[in-house]
């Protein structure tokens, strides 16, 4: 086969790393082993919603798979200690003080827990080249680690003592609390190969800073952006109306100490203002989640309802701003402070007059009720720019966009976080933009590339400031792919206390996707595998009797209720996936009682199996994107060594 000038041109510059046949015969021996192993193990999670234990738990333990293993690893072994040797691994520093003090002999059990991580560690490395295994091991224990990994104990040359001699001398140089950490982070390291976030990230729960903090830290994540997250890249990026939205639902979930110690944004300014506007106004309108309104003192609950319904009426403000500017949005039947009417107290909805629950709107100017007061305006202002300085909060959504993305093709597996914007009868709906209308890919792709320029954009870019006013859209509006529901009803919810207001019509891809044609068609669209991809996606949680499964097993939704907000309605506490080189697995959780019971009482989240999707044929690393694109690189150089071999290129040295 001839070579063409570009196709020299380019193995020239691959001769620079590999200068000699040699040289390019190894590497392709080695990327050959690699695409004969196994696949490697993935792990799916969604609407994590802040609920920081429960999700570090269930990353730690693989949505049982660690204790899974456990038990194929160790048949000989008690259920009490496997389950200790399980907690040791989600929680080595503080399940191993306890499991040192109730030691008989220190030196034995560091020798038996040694020897049992040692173990497993070779167990869940199995899919992996020592190449591979190495670079997940702490530096400065990395060779020793190796030593007793690959060392053979019964090797008749004289090494019969080589792994004693290595863990004694652990134990000796009181070094052994600290291996012991660093083989149970190996291990959940090595247990799952890549783990997908499908969306929901921050909100209900206190901890979305400390869930960040933790993916942050994970060897090998992406996320697939949820509406709740655009709607804190928004706030980030300087939306206003964004802002408004993600401080009125840290309140309403008692979780102002996120946005306060968190991401150090201080509230007082918004505080002072609330107190003092509405100082003889008990604020029941606003109503706080049930679970904290037990919990809390009534003075504080009630400061609470002002600060949610002074930001709450800034935000329908903002909203309002936002709506008149976008024609294009189509969502004027939101704009409801326009269609109050103070006198008789009611407000007109879609064409129908409702009483309200209270009529004390005391910054609302009925001829103009969309602009701010000067209060307001300075509360909003001092609120900006605090969310733009929080260096740690700028760090987070820096990392949301640099590993996100609104959806994501894998193996042929397409992943996002709620919709496809579809008509009543199945086909992709159009979205009218400035830019024309757009449905399908076309659409996802604009919407990430306009919301990219909004937060990272330079002042001078004309898409700058269309892209900050989407983040907004994409939060609550109709044919968002992270929406999907025909109307957000947070004003009904608030003031209107006939229920059928209340009501958020579902887009028309929710019935639609049990159709295992229209899924084959979104998994062509997005470029998925149709024939036998899979659409995984969260948003919604399960309610009880209802299943996860859709489209006969060609869908999935994972949100089950991590936050304890929904836990009522789905009766569990969410669902995770995870595919190995076997199928699928779906998982639902129980609730997560505290990290203080799962360490001391070694109680673990109870996982049941509710799906499981087998394939044909084990699935090795060629199968996968990364195989592919690794017998590209075999390819590549296959004809690296044929120039060689034929003079065109020069050897190195």
């Amino acid at each position: 086969m001839q070579f063409t000038e570009s196709e020299i041109n380019y193995l020239k510059l691959l001769s620079r790393s590999f200068p000699t046949e040699r040289a390019v015969a190894s590497e392709i021996i080695n990327l050959n082993a690699i695409l004969n192993l196994p696949k490697g193990t993935e792990h799916f999670m969604s609407d994590i919603h802040g609920e920081y234990e429960a999700f570090y738990h269930i990353l730690r333990n693989c949505s049982g798979t660690i204790r899974m293993r456990i038990d194929e690893t160790f048949p000989e072994l008690w259920e009490s200690e496997r389950r200790k040797l399980a907690t040791l691994i989600y929680y080595p520093k503080e399940k191993l003080e306890i499991m040192k003090a109730e030691a008989d002999d220190l030196a034995e059990f560091y020798d038996i827990t040694l020897r049992r991580l040692i173990k497993f560690v070779k167990r869940v490395s199995f899919k992996y080249t020592r190449s591979y295994v190495r670079k997940r091991l702490p530096k400065d224990y990395a060779y020793i680690i190796e030593e007793l990994l690959y060392g053979e104990s019964d090797d008749p040359s004289g090494r019969i003592d080589h792994r004693k001699d290595i863990i004694d001398s652990i134990i000796e140089a009181g070094a052994a609390d600290d291996f012991i950490i660093e083989l149970c982070d190996v291990i959940t390291k090595l247990a799952v190969f890549r783990l997908h976030i499908v969306g929901d990230i921050f909100d209900r729960g206190a901890g979305g800073d400390q869930v960040l903090n933790a993916l942050m830290n994970h060897h090998s994540v992406d996320i697939q952006w949820g509406n709740h997250d655009i709607l804190w890249m928004g706030a980030a990026a300087g939306n206003r109306a964004c802002i408004a939205n993600v401080i009125r639902i840290c309140t309403r979930y008692d979780n102002l100490h996120t946005l306060e110690v968190g991401y150090g944004i201080s509230l007082r300014p918004l505080v002072t203002f609330a107190l003092k506007t509405y100082a003889d106004d008990p604020c029941t309108d606003f109503k706080a989640a049930v679970s904290i309104m037990d919990a809390m003192h009534d003075t504080d609950m009630e400061s609470l309802r002002k600060i949610g319904k002074a930001i709450s009426i800034i935000q329908f403000k903002l909203e309002g701003q936002l709506i008149s500017a976008h024609p294009n949005y189509n969502m004027d039947d939101q704009m409801l402070l326009g269609n109050i009417d103070l006198e008789k107290q009611t407000v007109t909805v879609l064409g129908k007059e409702y009483k309200l629950e209270t009529c004390n709107f005391p910054t609302l100017d009925p001829k103009d009720p969309y602009k701010l007061t000067e209060e307001e305006q300075a509360v909003i202002d001092r609120l900006e720019q605090a969310f733009r300085e929080s260096r740690i909060l700028q760090e987070h959504i820096r990392f949301l966009f640099a590993k996100g993305s609104l959806y994501k093709v894998v193996n042929g597996n397409v992943l996002f976080h709620a919709i496809m914007p579809m008509t009543e009868d199945g086909e992709f709906d159009y979205v009218n933009t400035l830019d024309g209308p757009k449905k399908g890919k076309e659409w996802f792709d604009y919407c990430e590339r306009l919301v990219r320029t909004g937060y990272f954009g330079g002042k001078s870019s004309k898409d700058k400031a269309r892209g900050i006013d989407l983040f907004w859209y994409l939060w609550c509006g109709y044919k968002s792919p992270l929406f999907g529901k025909k109307r957000i009803t947070t004003f009904e919810r608030m003031y209107i206390a006939d229920e059928e207001t209340h009501k958020e019509p579902s887009n028309p891809y929710y019935a639609k996707m049990e159709d295992p044609a229209v899924v084959e068609k979104i998994l062509a669209e997005l470029g998925g595998d149709p024939e036998n991809g899979i659409i995984t996606t969260g948003h919604v949680p399960v309610k009880k009797g209802r299943t996860p499964v859709h489209a006969g097993g060609r869908a999935f939704i994972i949100d089950g209720g991590f936050a304890k907000a929904y836990q009522k309605t789905t009766g569990i506490a969410g669902y995770s996936l995870v595919q190995n080189s076997w199928g699928f697995i779906l998982s639902a959780h129980q609730p997560f009682v505290s990290k203080q019971m799962a360490v001391e009482e070694e109680l673990d989240i109870l996982s049941t199996q509710v799906a499981k999707e087998s394939v044909d044929r084990r699935m090795y690393n060629r199968d996968t994107d990364d195989g592919r694109l690794l017998q590209r690189q075999i390819d590549d150089l296959k004809r690296l060594m044929e120039a060689y071999r034929e003079g065109i290129i020069s050897q190195g040295k």
